[in-house]
């Protein structure tokens, strides 16, 4: 399989992030790539397309005001007199007007949690895993598996929001700029809250999500099997599920994907489905990864792989081994 990486996705490097009722340092750090690099072994630079030829296809999926606050929220954190990352502390909840003029409450229009930092290097990274993606799609177009390592996640951000590590959404991305009948599956530990609010309603889209149930587990305002219908499949499981029931949802997220005759897959995955994930709740073990990448493999379509969480640094190059392996 054909993988993907730029190395300026290091550049986004937050310090910390607020949950649970404190600040925390950071999850998604750089070496989580380092775990997967020296697991799979080489990658392809992408293709440079230039910001211009980028704005113009993420402004297909995200709000241009959005895309906005991405690229000069950082400077604007810095012009304030702030110092560190930009992170809101005050959200809407009714409405979210349009004349706003301090970066906080900008960022605080378009977040939906505190786990969204954005650091000095954050836009570049974006735009570099733009790149990663798009030379990844062109492979699974052309009828082939690829994987795109990107970073930071994605499924959590909306068209005009972020939140839970997560300001590009990669696989509504993908879905889009495809042109095709896509299938999105999601089995990250977390629910793509953000992946369904993009293509929920769109014709020739259709998104499967497996994750913890969310009257446990974040996001928790998404992702509850009532959410289902037309073309979102929502499949909540409870903490503790080991494989033998993550694959028996698995396989139903399959079929039902398989339904709307797709021409590709666009696959979410997250490793932080791993036992010994340390924000995560589900029973996974490494050498089920091959297995699960054997039932993704099995409906027989040209398959995007991106990266979405996966916190047990030490663990996860194996877990996304395994898991192309089975695909391969």
């Amino acid at each position: 399989m054909r993988c993907f990486w730029d190395e300026a996705q290091r550049a986004h490097a937050p310090r910390s992030e607020f949950f649970n009722g404190a600040l925390h340092p950071a999850a998604d750090v750089p070496e989580r790539v380092d775990s997967v690099l020296a697991a799979i072994g080489r990658t392809e630079a992408p293709e440079r397309r230039g910001e211009a030829a980028l704005l113009e296809l993420l402004g297909t999926g995200h709000d241009p005001a959005y895309l906005d606050l991405l690229r000069t929220a950082h400077d604007e954190w810095r012009a304030a007199g702030r110092t560190g990352d930009a992170l809101p502390y005050a959200f809407p909840v009714h409405r979210r007007p349009r004349d706003l003029q301090r970066i906080d409450a900008r960022l605080g229009a378009h977040s939906f949690d505190t786990c969204a930092p954005i650091s000095g290097g954050t836009w570049e990274a974006l735009l570099a895993g733009t790149d990663t993606l798009l030379s990844a799609l062109d492979v699974v177009l052309g009828g082939d598996h690829a994987f795109a390592l990107t970073r930071p996640p994605g499924h959590h951000a909306g068209a005009d929001y972020m939140g839970g590590y997560s300001y590009l959404n990669w696989a509504a991305i993908a879905a889009l700029a495809a042109g095709r009948r896509v299938a999105i599956l999601d089995i990250d530990y977390h629910h793509g809250n953000g992946t369904q609010d993009m293509v929920a309603g769109r014709d020739g889209l259709r998104f499967a999500s497996l994750h913890a149930d969310p009257a446990t587990d974040y996001p928790f305002f998404w992702g509850s099997a009532e959410e289902s219908g037309g073309n979102v499949l929502n499949l909540p499981l409870p903490r503790g599920t080991a494989f033998d029931a993550y694959d028996a949802a698995l396989a139903r997220a399959c079929d039902w994907l398989g339904e709307g005759a797709p021409e590709l897959l666009v696959l979410s995955f997250g490793a932080d489905t791993y036992e010994g994930d340390p924000i995560s709740h589900f029973a996974i073990r490494t050498g089920d990864y091959a297995r699960l990448g054997r039932r993704v493999a099995a409906m027989g379509l040209p398959t995007l792989v991106v990266l979405e969480g996966g916190y047990a640094v030490d663990a996860l190059g194996a877990n996304v081994a395994g898991l192309l392996s089975g695909l391969d």
